[in-house]
């Protein structure tokens, strides 16, 4: 280790701890409750069906595997940077290096993803029928994230709760009025279920399907990410990523079950890559359809809510990066109040903007969904690494996680999973020029 750069320890140029349990866990439940519930359902659902609910099931059980992980590795290094400075801890620092890579390339096209989505149920809200202006409505909402997570974590953290109280009630809504309108009308219900079950489901549509809801329960890696700004974070960071999980995991299942039963995958699939707003398409058959306003205006919200977390753990990253000099030392400075780092927000805003260019969000999401794989597959390699005194729950668990994250991260589009490797490739080839000089 001596021949790279040291582990950054305790410093003057410390972010604040502002937060506390219930911050990070709406932290953590801001993250998850948003892209993958309102948008990346209806992708699932088009490879793999009314199996769907079951692969949100699965992706569940890899997350609480990976949860653990993380948040044993947290209450142990409790550092902005997650996974990042993880690998340097206990693996190597070219593990520790291709984690903080492939977080920055997951995230980024998971915010990018959001963005698109905040301009598709935008939209949909006020009855605006132009397609071609969810690329700009996208690139603005970053802007006003960006100017607002330069305002500190307080004031982020804050907002944040208040974004996820709003779309908790609005998904709890669509999931009230869905059954109702089911118990209203068994007949039909039976029918789309019926229709659900001539999708033609393959085993690999099913197994894409469970990599592509994994990344949909990724969020509470924001909460490991921000172990430099969480109050008492030995205890508090591992009970906020297993209630943030746990909640989540009842709030998909739910909200699939529904939109299957009511819809279809069919509708809920093409709903997606038409719209992106595939539940308001669904409250529009509701026996109430004017749920689809409260969906749409959730929908918004929360979108906003993912775009503060995304870009609130990735500039986190980019700032532990910095410090190490893996990205130039510009990104690891801090205003005076200690509490944001402009740098280092401002420069992932630009990056995910760019992807918001692209405009498909099968093409961010599968993308996100292979490098958060990778990503977390070296979190349970750290993890399987710690020693007794460190650790928390029984190694097994990490090896069970590292397995499934491996397994997964294979099974999405062939052309996504070879660009990713390329850019694993490309990534280590930089990081061995910067430290040989």
């Amino acid at each position: 280790m001596s021949q790279f750069l040291p582990e950054p320890t305790q410093r003057s140029n410390s972010l604040r701890r502002d937060v506390g349990i219930f911050g990070a866990t709406m932290m953590g439940l801001g993250a998850i409750v948003g892209t993958g519930i309102f948008v990346s359902i209806g992708n699932a659902a088009g490879v793999a069906g009314s199996w769907v609910v079951v692969a949100i099931a699965v992706a569940a059980v890899v997350a609480c595997l990976n949860g653990l992980s993380s948040a044993q590795l947290a209450a142990a290094h409790p550092v902005s940077g997650g996974t990042y400075e993880y690998g340097y801890r206990w693996l190597h620092p070219s593990l520790g290096f291709t984690a903080g890579w492939m977080f920055l390339c997951a995230k980024s096209a998971s915010a990018a993803t959001a963005a698109l989505g905040f301009a598709g149920y935008g939209l949909k809200l006020f009855g605006v029928d132009q397609p071609e202006l969810q690329v700009p409505i996208g690139l603005g909402a970053i802007a006003l994230v960006t100017l607002f997570l330069l305002a500190g974590i307080r004031w982020s953290s804050l907002f944040n709760s208040i974004v996820v109280s709003i779309t908790l009630t609005t998904l709890a809504l669509f999931v009230v009025a869905g059954i109702i309108t089911l118990l209203k009308s068994s007949q039909e219900s039976s029918e789309a279920i019926e229709t659900a079950s001539q999708i033609d489901v393959t085993y690999s549509g099913f197994l894409e399907a469970c990599a592509l809801m994994f990344v949909a329960y990724t969020g509470y890696g924001r909460i490991a990410t921000l172990g430099e700004e969480i109050r008492d974070p030995k205890r508090n960071i591992p009970i906020a990523i297993i209630a943030t999980l746990a909640a989540s995991m009842v709030l998909y299942v739910s909200v699939a079950w529904v939109s299957i039963a009511v819809a279809g995958p069919e509708i809920l699939a093409s709903a997606t890559q038409s719209q992106l707003a595939p539940l308001e398409v669904v409250a529009q058959q509701f026996t109430h359809p004017e749920t689809r306003y409260v969906i749409a205006v959730g929908a918004v919200t929360s979108m906003l809510g993912v775009l503060i977390n995304l870009v609130l753990g990735l500039s986190r990253v980019v700032l532990a990066m910095g410090r190490r000099g893996d990205l130039p030392k510009q990104f690891a400075k801090l205003d005076r109040s200690g509490r944001t780092a402009p740098a280092a927000v401002i420069g992932v805003s630009m990056l995910i903007a760019v992807l918001v260019a692209i405009g498909n969000v099968k093409t961010t999401w599968s993308f996100s969904a292979f490098t958060v794989l990778i990503y977390y597959a070296i979190t349970n390699m750290a993890a399987i690494k710690m020693s007794d005194d460190e650790r928390r729950y029984p190694r097994s668990i990490a090896w069970l996680g590292l397995f499934a994250c491996l397994f997964l991260a294979f099974w999405v589009d062939r052309a996504v999973w070879l660009t990713g490797t390329a850019l694993i490739a490309v990534g280590l080839c930089w990081w061995r020029f910067r430290s040989s000089n």
